[in-house]
């Protein structure tokens, strides 16, 4: 039995706030359990260098554990960590991932991901939670005239899947996280193709089929993500 009694492929509960930060062109806090971030997207009329002249926009990312989203205090400086740099490049790469960069001309999308509680699953919830905050920025950007109006968003959602106990679980909170033998993660859009996929044998090694199971559950879990993310979507 899983410390929170939910079956193997059963997600935490997922809540969302919208636009709790009004200052910003999209924003929401989401909730994944008892893991909490703040998602929020400005906008800037440039494009870093490598990218001036081409037409091309950029979306990129920036994550953060607030001092007290742990156990023991997380120091304000951790966003230059390795590991903040990790996964702040894992959202970014995800988040391009939803539109056609040249359909945003040379502007950008810079996404903020503050977590103000850890309890497993912070970079998945990141993503799902930028995803919402994203699009709602676009489509209030578009009605200011400040983006185009042809711009096709493709939602995308994330999930961690580990093994414990020689079992294969879904969405993994800390104590599981802390146990596992492996643990993936997964950011996949609606009809299941893969964008990104992070796997490790934490205290062990896995099997080609407990990949197979993992990368099956974390896609039946996305959709059902994205559906939830859509019902958050500004029309």
């Amino acid at each position: 039995m899983r410390p929170d009694k939910r079956d193997d492929n059963q997600l935490r509960k997922i809540n969302v706030v919208k636009n709790v930060q009004l200052q910003s062109d999209g924003s929401c806090l989401i909730s994944l359990g008892n893991t909490q971030v703040i998602c929020a997207v400005r906008y800037e009329n440039r494009v870093p260098s490598f990218l001036k002249g081409s037409g091309q926009g950029w979306i990129t990312a920036d994550y953060s554990m607030l001092p007290g989203a742990t156990n023991t205090r997380t120091g304000r400086n951790n966003i230059n960590s390795g590991r903040s740099k990790e996964i702040q490049r894992l959202i970014g790469r995800s988040l391009r991932s939803v539109v056609n960069l040249k359909e945003l001309g040379e502007n950008s999308l810079l996404i903020d991901c503050d977590v103000l509680n850890a309890d497993g699953g912070t970079r998945t919830a990141s993503i799902i939670g930028s995803v919402i905050a994203l699009h709602n920025a676009i489509v209030k950007l578009q009605s200011s005239n400040t983006l185009p109006n042809d711009i096709d968003f493709h939602p995308i959602g994330a999930i961690s899947v580990g093994i414990l106990n020689s079992k294969v679980i879904l969405d993994l909170n800390y104590e599981e996280d802390s146990q596992a033998l492996a643990d993936f993660n997964f950011v996949m859009d609606e009809f299941g193709n893969l964008i990104e996929v992070q796997g490790t044998g934490e205290t062990g090694t896995f099997t080609k089929s407990e990949l197979i199971l993992a990368t099956e559950i974390a896609e039946a879990a996305i959709k059902d993500i994205i559906s939830i993310q859509k019902e958050y979507f500004d029309k």
